[in-house]
């Protein structure tokens, strides 16, 4: 747009009012509207509009009023496009009613609640008016600040996630959202309210909930968000999911908040309780303090039942969660596991981490079960997926025995590497297929040959766990040579290390090829049928695949 055409046409206005009180407007609100030509409101068909009765005293009877009334907000309607169509036909007419007064050279204020570009209605002005006229966009005071304002409540804090949700989401993404993030603020209740408590209530978050409903405006109501009944909430209320660090006693929280900004890992190392053997050690992190004593670490009760997850990271970092897998480590008080894992989980305050070697799982697991009675919610970490080869069988083994009977414990699954390494690869498990570890440390060498054998004999794809370390290291050309019995020497093997981690590598080779010096404990082989496929394509990769269908005879 040239200079002569700016000074042709009007300039165009999207001004946030703020949350509802007309003090929270901010100053250059109040100055545009009070220089504007052209004030512009939506409202509903009943022609009541929010915006204008914040703005009402700053209001003259000069100004231009231009009500933007919405054919339709929840109901039905017969527009040929349906809902969707008679919006976007509303919103270019009254997109051209503005163009009118810009050409015209009046300058033109679209005044929204809020702030414009934060689930507002000024934005579908927005979109089709900016790149014609110069425009300025006043931002607002936002609901969701409001609201936290009037819990006295902070919405995130330190290395705190904040998720902001419309209502109108699937219960199902709303839950797996709700799991997974640290505080979230839900928007658009109304209508929306039973599938958003169901939400909270699946997520496990409900105790946690608070509603808000019209945020510094007259009636305003704040309450926990159980009790709430579904048949009193307007569109106008939120759901708040606040910092969980807000919760936290205040010196627990400086040291976990000071820890977080500075990403240092102030952690108070001590022996674990006598069910754990001498090489595990307890890592209080957060809410340890310098002078904490050593010895057994001392762990206050919680006020709520306690629990043990089994949670499964998959085969390397945060990538590889599930939401539910997310959610159970952040609502977490105590962490257990394998060194290596608890490094994956991101530190928050307030949690304690307790550390061990990775040969002690049975005293790993009677440490978790012995914190979950004393009413701590605790998440046992494992890698990959906790019930293949993992940390959930030892929990199970413990829990089924006296004095942990009655815990709970849930197991949530998570990628497991054959999968992962399956799926860098190509498709090689797309048939039947056996998974093997090839660790004789909790079983006979002569167990696995036999098992190796019949999986062979069956033409089943190979999935093989703990091939090889630095004591053992005779398995995986034993394991050829067992396998070439049954498979002819080009069948193609895939050799996955650290998948997902920074020292990544994928590679096929022929089973005759196959080098065992190659091969350590962060390799994991998968072995062809007598059906799988090793192609090349054009861009130079190569490919593994197992044919779906099995030829007959």
């Amino acid at each position: 747009m040239s200079v002569s055409e700016q000074q042709l046409t009007g300039r165009l206005y999207g001004v946030g009012l703020g949350p509802g009180d007309p003090s929270l407007m901010t100053v250059r609100a109040v100055e545009v509207i009070a220089e504007a030509d052209v004030i512009a409101y939506h409202s509903a068909r009943h022609g009541r509009s929010i915006a204008r009765s914040i703005a009402a005293k700053h209001l003259r009877d000069s100004h231009i009023e231009e009500a933007l009334i919405y054919p339709v907000t929840t109901e039905s309607t017969d527009h040929p496009g349906g809902y969707r169509g008679a919006l976007d036909e509303f919103y270019e007419t009254a997109a051209a009613r503005l163009a009118v007064h810009l050409d015209a050279g009046r300058t033109v204020a679209v005044i929204s609640e809020g702030d414009p570009l934060f689930y507002g209605s000024y934005q579908h002005m927005h979109k089709r008016l900016a790149h014609r006229y110069p425009t300025e966009v006043i931002p607002g005071v936002t609901s969701i600040s409001a609201a936290a304002a009037r819990l006295g409540k902070p919405l995130a804090e330190a290395d705190e996630v904040l998720t902001i949700l419309p209502g109108t989401l699937p219960e199902e993404e709303l839950t797996a959202r709700l799991a997974s993030t640290d505080t979230a603020v839900v928007m658009k209740l109304g209508r929306t309210f039973p599938t958003v408590r169901r939400a909270m209530e699946r997520a496990g978050r409900l105790p946690e909930a608070h509603y808000v409903e019209r945020a510094t405006m007259s009636g305003e109501r704040t309450e926990r968000l159980a009790d709430i009944d579904a048949e009193t909430v307007p569109y106008f209320s939120v759901s708040v999911v606040p910092s969980r660090i807000a919760d936290l006693p205040p010196a627990a929280t400086a040291t976990a908040t000071a820890a977080a900004e500075t990403t240092a890992e102030a952690e108070t190392t001590a022996t674990t309780p006598a069910t754990a053997s001498a090489s595990t050690t307890t890592t209080t992190t957060a809410t340890a303090t310098a002078d904490e004593p050593s010895g057994a670490a001392e762990v206050e009760s919680s006020p709520h039942p306690g629990e043990v997850v089994v949670v499964g990271t998959g085969p390397a970092g945060p990538l590889w969660l599930t939401p539910e897998s997310r959610g159970a480590l952040a609502a977490a008080e105590d962490l257990v596991g394998y060194t290596t894992y608890l490094d994956r989980v991101p530190l928050r305050p307030g949690q304690r981490r307790h550390a061990s070697d990775n040969k002690v799982e049975s005293e790993r697991a009677e440490l978790a079960l012995d914190l979950a009675r004393r009413g701590r919610r605790v998440a046992v970490v494992s890698g990959g997926d906790p019930g293949i080869f993992a940390m959930a069988t030892a929990v199970l083994e413990v829990a089924s025995q006296d004095p942990y009977r009655a815990i709970p414990v849930r197991v949530l699954p998570g990628v497991t590497a054959a999968n992962a390494a399956a799926a860098r690869a190509g498709a090689p498990l797309g048939h039947d297929y056996a998974v093997i570890s090839l660790s004789d440390r909790l079983k006979p060498w002569e167990v696995i040959a036999e098992r190796l054998h019949a999986a062979a004999g069956a033409d089943l794809v190979l999935a093989l766990y703990n091939p090889g370390s630095r004591s053992r290291t005779w398995q995986v050309g034993k394991t050829r040579e067992l396998l070439l019995e049954h498979r002819a020497p080009d069948t193609p093997v895939i050799l996955a290390r650290d998948i997902g981690g920074p020292e990544e590598s994928v590679r096929t080779v022929r089973l005759a090829d196959l080098d065992p010096t190659q091969v350590d404990m962060r390799t994991l082989l998968i072995i062809g049928s007598s059906q799988t496929q090793a192609v090349r394509r054009d861009d130079g990769t190569e490919v593994v695949w197992t044919p779906r269908r099995y030829p007959e005879g």
